[in-house]
């Protein structure tokens, strides 16, 4: 639907980068979505308020928060997503044990969505229905045949394994693909849902659009990990061409990760890290609020720190 995401494109993207504060105790690299940029700034928050150091949260992108997790120019990075960040996990975590992940996680799921009206009306409900022309066509709004979707923003590890799904389904041939911010795509999903246009979309849960709107996830083949070949654009230029997925995303989950130099540095807040136990219903509600009811990040922080004092002081137990 092309057309309905370019109306909602008027939205400035934000540049991850690596600007140290000079007084900063601890570095917290928060990514671009919501409950990411919620989270980082709790830790920011919890930190000063029951240890009394400083906390610098800086907006970064993955690659570049992996990079500082590793020679120590970031300590925390508060949602690692797995199995999008596995190769970098088995980089750093596991070969180089320059980062540690906490034991602790939170359950998740990733996929292609659809609204039940396109689902029933329209009859896509399999992720092959894409590769149909007759049906990517109902998604096609620039009048050019082919279909549109939403499958992550730029930057996003995801949205480069949903690039190498559509080109392994076949129905990169059929749809195009398009990046931009998670709130473009969010108000292109509320548009479509408000005036019953079909629509599809990459989704992925704990995340508040499965509270707004009857959402539901197309089927496909289950994950074989045979079968699951993904190449990291940043390692290779022929990174789609060499990477395969022609199935449903593993089971997933996402956990905090910090540098493991920080175990000795402060090992106070390795142990606070450790402890931090999200639960999916308050992932999904840091995501209605910081992008349904547009609160700020660090304003929500310090409101969700001083309701929930009992969690934090056993979380530096």
């Amino acid at each position: 639907m092309k057309a309905l995401w370019q109306s909602v494109c008027a939205v400035a993207v934000l540049s991850g980068g690596l600007l140290q504060a000079a007084a900063a105790d601890l570095v917290v690299a928060a990514p671009s979505w919501p409950s990411g940029q919620a989270s980082a700034n709790i830790m920011k928050v919890a930190l000063e308020k029951s240890l009394g150091i400083k906390v610098d949260v800086q907006d970064m992108g993955t690659l570049i928060a992996f990079t500082g997790l590793d020679t120590g120019a970031v300590d925390v990075y508060p949602e690692v997503w797995r199995p999008n960040f596995d190769t970098l996990v088995q980089r750093y975590v596991t070969d180089k044990g320059t980062i540690h992940l906490s034991p602790r996680n939170v359950p998740a799921t990733q996929g292609l969505c659809v609204t039940k009206k396109t689902y029933e009306e329209f009859g896509v409900r399999d992720v092959a229905d894409l590769k149909d022309p007759a049906k990517a066509k109902v998604f096609d709004t620039d009048g050019d045949g082919k279909g549109e979707m939403w499958i992550g923003a730029t930057g996003w590890l995801s949205t480069d394994v949903e690039r190498v799904r559509a080109k392994s389904y076949g129905y990169d041939a059929t749809m195009t693909l398009l990046e931009m911010p998670e709130e473009v795509g969010m108000s292109a999903v509320d548009a479509a849902a408000a005036t019953d246009k079909p629509i599809v979309f990459y989704c992925y849960s704990p995340h508040h659009v499965f509270e707004l709107h009857e959402i539901k996830q197309l089927s496909e083949p289950a994950f074989d990990p045979a079968k699951w070949k993904i190449v990291l654009q940043a390692d290779d230029p022929m990174w789609l061409s060499k990477s395969e997925a022609p199935v449903a995303w593993k089971p997933s989950s996402f956990s905090v990760a910090y540098s493991a130099a920080l175990q000795k540095r402060l090992p106070q807040v390795a142990k606070f890290l450790d402890n931090i136990d999200f639960s999916t219903d308050e992932v999904t509600a840091m995501s209605y609020a910081l992008e349904v009811e547009r609160q700020d990040p660090a304003e929500y922080a310090k409101q969700w720190v001083s309701t929930h004092e009992d969690r934090i002081k056993a979380w530096l137990r």
